[in-house]
Protein backbone atom coordinates (compact mmCIF):
# COMPACT_ATOMS: atom_id res chain seq x y z
CA UNK A 1 0.00 0.00 0.00
CA UNK A 2 2.85 2.33 0.85
CA UNK A 3 4.46 1.60 -2.54
CA UNK A 4 1.13 2.20 -4.29
CA UNK A 5 0.76 5.51 -2.49
CA UNK A 6 4.25 6.54 -3.61
CA UNK A 7 3.47 5.63 -7.22
CA UNK A 8 0.23 7.64 -7.12
CA UNK A 9 2.07 10.63 -5.66
CA UNK A 10 4.67 10.46 -8.43
CA UNK A 11 1.99 10.21 -11.11
CA UNK A 12 0.20 13.21 -9.62
CA UNK A 13 3.44 15.17 -9.58
CA UNK A 14 4.03 14.36 -13.25
CA UNK A 15 0.48 15.43 -14.12
CA UNK A 16 0.77 18.71 -12.20
CA UNK A 17 4.10 19.41 -13.90
CA UNK A 18 2.70 18.68 -17.36
CA UNK A 19 -0.54 20.55 -16.75
CA UNK A 20 0.29 22.81 -13.85
CA UNK A 21 -1.12 26.06 -12.68
CA UNK A 22 -1.89 28.92 -15.01
CA UNK A 23 0.75 31.22 -13.54
CA UNK A 24 4.51 31.35 -13.74
CA UNK A 25 5.01 33.92 -11.01
CA UNK A 26 8.26 35.33 -9.71
CA UNK A 27 7.90 36.85 -6.26
CA UNK A 28 10.31 39.29 -4.60
CA UNK A 29 9.80 40.56 -1.05
CA UNK A 30 11.92 43.69 -0.54
CA UNK A 31 12.43 44.28 3.20
CA UNK A 32 15.33 46.75 3.02
CA UNK A 33 13.28 49.34 4.94
CA UNK A 34 12.94 47.01 7.92
CA UNK A 35 15.85 46.86 10.34
CA UNK A 36 16.58 44.73 13.40
CA UNK A 37 14.29 41.86 12.42
CA UNK A 38 15.02 38.22 11.67
CA UNK A 39 14.90 38.12 7.87
CA UNK A 40 13.76 34.49 7.78
CA UNK A 41 10.12 35.57 7.96
CA UNK A 42 10.54 37.51 4.70
CA UNK A 43 12.26 34.61 2.97
CA UNK A 44 9.50 32.28 4.13
CA UNK A 45 6.83 34.71 2.97
CA UNK A 46 8.42 35.03 -0.48
CA UNK A 47 8.64 31.28 -1.00
CA UNK A 48 5.16 30.68 0.40
CA UNK A 49 3.54 33.23 -1.91
CA UNK A 50 5.40 31.91 -4.96
CA UNK A 51 4.32 28.34 -4.21
CA UNK A 52 0.76 29.51 -3.57
CA UNK A 53 0.53 31.27 -6.93
CA UNK A 54 2.31 28.69 -9.06
CA UNK A 55 1.24 25.35 -7.63
CA UNK A 56 -2.49 25.95 -7.75
CA UNK A 57 -4.79 25.32 -10.69
CA UNK A 58 -7.02 28.37 -10.51
CA UNK A 59 -9.54 27.73 -13.28
CA UNK A 60 -9.44 24.03 -14.12
CA UNK A 61 -7.98 24.84 -17.54
CA UNK A 62 -4.97 22.81 -18.61
CA UNK A 63 -1.85 24.91 -19.20
CA UNK A 64 1.40 23.44 -20.48
CA UNK A 65 4.60 24.99 -19.13
CA UNK A 66 5.10 27.15 -22.22
CA UNK A 67 1.54 28.50 -21.90
CA UNK A 68 1.76 29.63 -18.30
CA UNK A 69 1.37 33.37 -17.73
CA UNK A 70 4.63 35.03 -16.69
CA UNK A 71 4.16 37.61 -13.97
CA UNK A 72 6.19 39.44 -11.32
CA UNK A 73 4.94 40.22 -7.83
CA UNK A 74 7.33 42.77 -6.35
CA UNK A 75 6.33 43.40 -2.73
CA UNK A 76 7.97 46.24 -0.79
CA UNK A 77 7.53 46.05 2.98
CA UNK A 78 7.18 49.54 4.43
CA UNK A 79 6.33 48.60 8.03
CA UNK A 80 6.41 45.32 9.93
CA UNK A 81 5.45 44.42 13.49
CA UNK A 82 7.06 41.15 14.51
CA UNK A 83 4.77 40.56 17.49
CA UNK A 84 1.48 40.92 15.63
CA UNK A 85 2.79 39.82 12.23
CA UNK A 86 1.35 42.98 10.69
CA UNK A 87 2.72 44.03 7.28
CA UNK A 88 2.18 47.37 5.59
CA UNK A 89 3.41 46.94 2.04
CA UNK A 90 2.96 47.90 -1.60
CA UNK A 91 2.78 45.62 -4.61
CA UNK A 92 4.10 46.27 -8.09
CA UNK A 93 2.52 43.69 -10.37
CA UNK A 94 3.46 43.03 -13.99
CA UNK A 95 1.99 40.30 -16.18
CA UNK A 96 3.38 39.42 -19.61
CA UNK A 97 2.31 37.79 -22.84
CA UNK A 98 4.48 36.51 -25.70
CA UNK A 99 3.82 37.94 -29.16
CA UNK A 100 3.31 35.26 -31.80
CA UNK A 101 6.12 34.49 -34.22
CA UNK A 102 8.56 36.77 -32.43
CA UNK A 103 10.90 36.93 -29.45
CA UNK A 104 9.03 39.97 -28.13
CA UNK A 105 7.14 39.85 -24.82
CA UNK A 106 4.51 42.48 -24.09
CA UNK A 107 2.98 43.67 -20.83
CA UNK A 108 -0.65 42.55 -20.60
CA UNK A 109 -1.29 44.17 -17.22
CA UNK A 110 0.60 46.33 -14.75
CA UNK A 111 -0.53 48.01 -11.56
CA UNK A 112 0.87 49.38 -8.31
CA UNK A 113 -1.18 48.53 -5.24
CA UNK A 114 -0.23 50.87 -2.40
CA UNK A 115 -2.52 49.09 0.09
CA UNK A 116 -1.04 45.59 0.05
CA UNK A 117 -1.42 45.15 3.82
CA UNK A 118 -1.84 41.84 5.67
CA UNK A 119 -0.90 39.73 8.70
CA UNK A 120 1.59 36.89 8.38
CA UNK A 121 3.76 34.84 10.72
CA UNK A 122 6.62 32.61 9.65
CA UNK A 123 5.44 29.14 8.59
CA UNK A 124 1.80 30.24 8.21
CA UNK A 125 -0.12 28.11 5.72
CA UNK A 126 -1.81 29.98 2.88
CA UNK A 127 -5.27 28.48 2.53
CA UNK A 128 -7.78 29.81 0.02
CA UNK A 129 -11.35 29.19 -1.01
CA UNK A 130 -13.34 31.49 -3.25
CA UNK A 131 -16.48 30.86 -1.21
CA UNK A 132 -14.74 31.61 2.10
CA UNK A 133 -12.76 34.85 1.95
CA UNK A 134 -11.38 35.30 5.46
CA UNK A 135 -7.70 36.18 5.03
CA UNK A 136 -6.37 39.47 3.62
CA UNK A 137 -3.21 38.06 2.04
CA UNK A 138 -4.78 35.09 0.27
CA UNK A 139 -7.74 37.23 -0.79
CA UNK A 140 -5.39 39.70 -2.51
CA UNK A 141 -3.31 36.95 -4.10
CA UNK A 142 -6.40 35.10 -5.31
CA UNK A 143 -7.90 38.33 -6.65
CA UNK A 144 -4.77 39.15 -8.65
CA UNK A 145 -4.39 35.58 -9.90
CA UNK A 146 -7.89 35.62 -11.40
CA UNK A 147 -7.48 39.21 -12.65
CA UNK A 148 -4.27 38.30 -14.51
CA UNK A 149 -5.78 35.14 -15.97
CA UNK A 150 -8.87 37.05 -17.08
CA UNK A 151 -6.85 39.79 -18.77
CA UNK A 152 -4.64 37.22 -20.50
CA UNK A 153 -7.67 35.26 -21.71
CA UNK A 154 -9.28 38.45 -23.04
CA UNK A 155 -6.09 39.05 -25.02
CA UNK A 156 -6.29 35.56 -26.52
CA UNK A 157 -9.99 35.36 -27.39
CA UNK A 158 -12.84 37.86 -27.55
CA UNK A 159 -14.17 38.34 -23.99
CA UNK A 160 -12.48 35.04 -23.13
CA UNK A 161 -11.64 36.14 -19.60
CA UNK A 162 -15.19 36.68 -18.36
CA UNK A 163 -15.31 33.73 -15.98
CA UNK A 164 -11.96 34.48 -14.32
CA UNK A 165 -12.76 38.18 -14.06
CA UNK A 166 -16.13 37.42 -12.51
CA UNK A 167 -14.35 35.30 -9.89
CA UNK A 168 -11.99 38.21 -9.15
CA UNK A 169 -15.07 40.41 -8.73
CA UNK A 170 -16.67 37.87 -6.38
CA UNK A 171 -13.52 37.93 -4.25
CA UNK A 172 -13.53 41.73 -4.16
CA UNK A 173 -17.17 41.76 -3.05
CA UNK A 174 -16.63 39.12 -0.35
CA UNK A 175 -13.49 40.89 0.88
CA UNK A 176 -15.57 43.93 1.85
CA UNK A 177 -15.96 42.23 5.24
CA UNK A 178 -12.17 42.26 5.76
CA UNK A 179 -12.18 46.07 5.94
CA UNK A 180 -8.89 46.36 4.07
CA UNK A 181 -8.26 49.67 2.30
CA UNK A 182 -8.07 48.22 -1.20
CA UNK A 183 -11.51 46.61 -1.07
CA UNK A 184 -13.68 49.64 -0.35
CA UNK A 185 -16.54 50.13 -2.81
CA UNK A 186 -16.42 53.90 -2.24
CA UNK A 187 -13.64 56.43 -1.82
CA UNK A 188 -11.22 55.28 -4.53
CA UNK A 189 -11.46 54.90 -8.30
CA UNK A 190 -8.21 52.92 -8.60
CA UNK A 191 -8.36 50.33 -5.84
CA UNK A 192 -8.92 46.61 -6.33
CA UNK A 193 -12.70 46.80 -6.10
CA UNK A 194 -13.01 49.81 -8.44
CA UNK A 195 -10.84 48.30 -11.19
CA UNK A 196 -12.58 44.93 -11.38
CA UNK A 197 -16.00 46.54 -11.04
CA UNK A 198 -15.22 48.84 -13.97
CA UNK A 199 -13.82 45.99 -16.05
CA UNK A 200 -17.12 44.11 -15.84
CA UNK A 201 -19.30 47.20 -16.31
CA UNK A 202 -21.25 46.97 -19.57
CA UNK A 203 -20.17 50.46 -20.60
CA UNK A 204 -16.55 49.30 -20.47
CA UNK A 205 -17.02 46.36 -22.83
CA UNK A 206 -15.11 48.24 -25.57
CA UNK A 207 -12.09 48.14 -23.26
CA UNK A 208 -12.25 44.37 -22.98
CA UNK A 209 -12.83 43.90 -26.72
CA UNK A 210 -9.92 46.28 -27.30
CA UNK A 211 -7.60 43.77 -25.60
CA UNK A 212 -8.30 41.11 -28.24
CA UNK A 213 -7.99 43.58 -31.12
CA UNK A 214 -4.76 45.08 -29.77
CA UNK A 215 -2.96 41.82 -29.00
CA UNK A 216 -4.41 39.03 -31.14
CA UNK A 217 -5.32 41.01 -34.24
CA UNK A 218 -2.61 43.65 -33.84
CA UNK A 219 0.68 42.63 -32.27
CA UNK A 220 0.35 38.94 -33.12
CA UNK A 221 0.18 39.47 -36.88
CA UNK A 222 2.92 42.09 -37.16
CA UNK A 223 5.59 39.51 -37.92
CA UNK A 224 3.68 38.60 -41.09
CA UNK A 225 1.99 41.91 -41.96
CA UNK A 226 3.30 45.00 -40.18
CA UNK A 227 0.91 47.51 -41.70
CA UNK A 228 -2.17 45.35 -41.11
CA UNK A 229 -1.07 44.88 -37.53
CA UNK A 230 -0.70 48.63 -37.06
CA UNK A 231 -4.08 49.19 -38.64
CA UNK A 232 -5.67 46.87 -36.07
CA UNK A 233 -3.75 48.48 -33.19
CA UNK A 234 -5.15 51.82 -34.37
CA UNK A 235 -8.65 50.33 -34.28
CA UNK A 236 -7.94 49.04 -30.77
CA UNK A 237 -6.90 52.49 -29.57
CA UNK A 238 -10.15 53.92 -30.96
CA UNK A 239 -12.00 51.30 -28.89
CA UNK A 240 -9.96 52.42 -25.87
CA UNK A 241 -11.12 55.97 -26.53
CA UNK A 242 -14.74 54.77 -26.77
CA UNK A 243 -14.44 53.07 -23.38
CA UNK A 244 -12.97 56.24 -21.89
CA UNK A 245 -15.83 58.34 -23.22
CA UNK A 246 -18.40 55.82 -21.94
CA UNK A 247 -17.08 56.01 -18.38
CA UNK A 248 -14.68 58.88 -17.88
CA UNK A 249 -14.23 58.23 -14.17
CA UNK A 250 -12.79 54.77 -14.85
CA UNK A 251 -9.01 54.56 -14.49
CA UNK A 252 -8.64 51.50 -16.74
CA UNK A 253 -8.00 53.36 -20.04
CA UNK A 254 -5.54 55.68 -18.33
CA UNK A 255 -3.79 52.75 -16.68
CA UNK A 256 -3.49 51.02 -20.06
CA UNK A 257 -1.73 54.05 -21.57
CA UNK A 258 0.65 54.16 -18.61
CA UNK A 259 2.07 50.69 -19.15
CA UNK A 260 1.74 50.82 -22.95
CA UNK A 261 3.11 54.30 -23.67
CA UNK A 262 6.54 53.21 -24.95
CA UNK A 263 5.12 50.31 -26.93
CA UNK A 264 2.50 52.49 -28.61
CA UNK A 265 5.12 55.05 -29.64
CA UNK A 266 7.42 52.30 -30.95
CA UNK A 267 4.64 50.75 -33.01
CA UNK A 268 4.09 53.98 -34.92
CA UNK A 269 7.70 55.19 -35.00
CA UNK A 270 8.30 53.47 -38.35
CA UNK A 271 4.80 54.05 -39.68
CA UNK A 272 4.59 55.33 -43.21
CA UNK A 273 1.08 56.67 -42.74
CA UNK A 274 1.75 59.59 -40.38
CA UNK A 275 -0.12 62.79 -41.16
CA UNK A 276 -3.76 63.07 -40.18
CA UNK A 277 -3.93 59.47 -38.90
CA UNK A 278 -1.23 59.95 -36.28
CA UNK A 279 -2.58 63.39 -35.42
CA UNK A 280 -5.93 61.77 -34.53
CA UNK A 281 -4.15 59.17 -32.43
CA UNK A 282 -2.27 61.86 -30.54
CA UNK A 283 -5.52 63.67 -29.79
CA UNK A 284 -7.40 60.62 -28.53
CA UNK A 285 -4.48 59.46 -26.38
CA UNK A 286 -4.09 62.96 -24.98
CA UNK A 287 -7.78 62.96 -24.09
CA UNK A 288 -7.33 59.71 -22.18
CA UNK A 289 -4.07 60.64 -20.45
CA UNK A 290 -2.74 64.14 -21.00
CA UNK A 291 0.06 63.63 -18.45
CA UNK A 292 1.91 61.68 -21.16
CA UNK A 293 1.57 64.29 -23.91
CA UNK A 294 5.35 64.30 -24.30
CA UNK A 295 5.04 60.69 -25.48
CA UNK A 296 2.02 61.24 -27.69
CA UNK A 297 3.79 64.11 -29.48
CA UNK A 298 6.34 61.58 -30.70
CA UNK A 299 3.61 60.10 -32.88
CA UNK A 300 3.85 63.17 -35.11
CA UNK A 301 7.56 62.83 -35.78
Amino acid sequence: MRRLGLIMSLLLAVYVNAYGGELNARVVVNHSKIQGTNVSVFDDLQKNIEDFLNNRNWTGQQYEDAERISCNFNITVNKYDEMSGSFEASLLLNAYRPVFNSSYTTVVYSVKDEDFNFDYHEFDKLNFRVDQIDNELTAMLGYYAYFIIGMDNDAMSLLGGTKALQTAHDIAVSAQSLNGKGWKSIGSDKNRYALINDLLDGSMEPFRKMQYTYYRLGLDIMADDVEKGKENVTQALKMLSEAHKNKRQSKLPQLFTEYKRDEIVNIYSSSQSGGKSNDELQNLLSDINSSYNSYWKKLLK
